[in-house]
């Protein structure tokens, strides 16, 4: 009885990962792509709108401490003060 279990099951997980599709993206019937942008000469394609910006995803920056100084004096930096009770 395990086993015919575990066969489902791993057809089940086979059959699932065959829904996904390879073809290129389109609209459905009746509806139409996004507007073409203000200022752009042609409509953004499916990759194109897939595609994040780099404004979306920076690139990281690793060398955090290379022009690391001493810091200054901060006339702003005084103790808290004693509260009357």
């Amino acid at each position: 009885m395990k086993k015919r279990t575990l066969a489902g099951l791993g057809m089940m997980a086979l059959a699932l990962a065959a829904c996904g599709g390879r073809q290129p993206l389109k609209p459905l019937e009746g509806q139409s792509l996004p507007a073409v942008p203000v200022g752009a000469a042609t409509a953004p394609s499916s990759t194109d709108l897939l595609t994040t910006s780099v404004q979306a995803r920076p690139e990281r920056n690793v060398e955090l401490l290379t022009q690391s100084r001493e810091r200054g004096d901060d006339k702003f930096d005084l103790p808290p003060e004693a509260r009357p009770q």
